[in-house]
């Protein structure tokens, strides 16, 4: 291909892309996270020890209802999905956008999550502990239009306690 019109195309594509960036709202869609961790209890305190470590692997039912109040609409959303920690023993969830509903600005939301264990990989600690979580803390970013839902941790346990490696615990 010429060279010449190479390089019109590269600065079409350029005038393109900062069009279409000055064509968004200047107030993005706000975004919803839902997260959480999963650990093992290895001396079973119900509590993170220093003999504690994050699950990877493990699948998590997380439900999600939403309840929005504005001017323009009433909106009720309902979310049930699964979802498997990752190597740190993290499970998250996007929430999708919703018409009419903000996080961030203003609107009274009404919601509750939960997650649930369903099945944990590590034959070692494999014993539900901490089996369902309903509190969480929310966390609003205005600059970022994000709101984050942090679900308390859910833990399992091993179906023996090391008595050993857990003297100091009860």
């Amino acid at each position: 291909m010429d060279p010449i019109i190479r390089l019109l195309l590269l600065l079409a594509s350029s005038f393109m892309h900062l069009f279409s960036a000055t064509a968004q709202p200047p107030n993005p869609i706000s975004r919803i996270t839902v997260v959480g961790v999963v650990f093992c209890d290895s001396c079973s305190s119900n509590t993170f020890s220093r003999h504690s470590y994050f699950l990877p692997g493990v699948e998590v039912n997380i439900e999600c209802k939403f309840k929005a109040q504005s001017p323009k609409t009433t909106e009720q959303m309902s979310v049930s999905v699964y979802r498997t920690t990752d190597k740190y023993g993290v499970y998250k969830l996007e929430i999708p956008h919703v018409d009419g509903v903000d996080c961030v600005e203003g609107l009274a939301i009404e919601s509750l999550c939960q997650a649930s264990l369903v099945g944990s990989k590590s034959k070692a600690c494999d014993v539900p502990g901490l089996k369902t979580s309903t509190n969480q803390i929310t966390v609003k970013s205005k600059q970022d239009n994000l709101c984050i839902y942090s679900l308390n941790a859910l833990s399992y346990r091993p179906s023996k306690r090391n008595a050993t490696l857990c003297r100091n615990h009860k």
